[in-house]
């Protein structure tokens, strides 16, 4: 069963809504590496926000698969409510990274000894591995920059009852954020050792 449109179609107003919360986000997250970082007010590890991200990730991944089977298999209303999920997901991650990087600051791969420095030989101990996750981390920071208006645009497209135009978008937007979804992982496990 098709799911009847929730929205009504409004593209001048859809495309002004997501192109101003785009932006906005955009520049938080881009504005958070240039705030220092302030103290908790209490005794609190502020790393538990990326361990949060962290399944959170995981089960947007897990929602992402579940979500295109479930539209394969045509259960149109079960694929709508997992993808809700997935964006309501999606949103708290956005919250507890924001959390995270203004209250950790960044940490450095390789940082053994966690002073915040990163010597020749803590960059030898890790060795080539540094570039697996440079390249993974870069790819990651670099589609999850411009994933959101295409994560919108695609939901928008569904709930208006725009289900061709929802598909095309999907089949670019699907694999991009369940690689944003799955590299968000990774990087934090390959990260978290060095949190100090």
């Amino acid at each position: 069963m098709i799911p009847n449109p929730v929205l009504k179609k409004n593209d001048k107003r859809a495309n002004l809504i997501i192109a101003i919360v785009s932006l906005v986000i955009f520049l938080v997250v881009a504005s958070l590496s240039r705030i220092p970082p302030p103290r908790f007010p209490f005794d609190f590890n502020v790393h538990i926000f990326a361990l949060i991200n962290s399944l959170i990730n995981s089960a947007v991944a897990i929602l992402l698969i579940a979500g295109l089977v479930a539209v394969k298999q045509k259960q149109y209303v079960l694929h709508k409510n997992i993808m809700m999920v997935a964006i309501v997901l999606s949103v708290l991650f956005l919250v507890f990274y924001i959390g995270h990087h203004l209250f950790a600051g960044d940490s450095k791969f390789g940082d053994i000894n966690h002073d915040n420095v990163l010597t020749e030989a803590e960059k030898a101990a890790v060795g080539g591995i540094r570039y697996f996750y440079y390249f993974i981390l870069i790819t990651h920071i670099i589609l999850a920059a411009v994933i959101l208006p295409f994560i919108l645009f695609t939901a928008y497209r569904a709930l208006t009852g725009e289900y061709s135009r929802h598909k095309k978008l999907a089949r670019y937007t699907w694999p991009l954020w369940f690689y944003i979804a799955i590299t968000g992982v990774l990087v934090y496990w390959m990260i978290a050792p060095y949190y100090s």
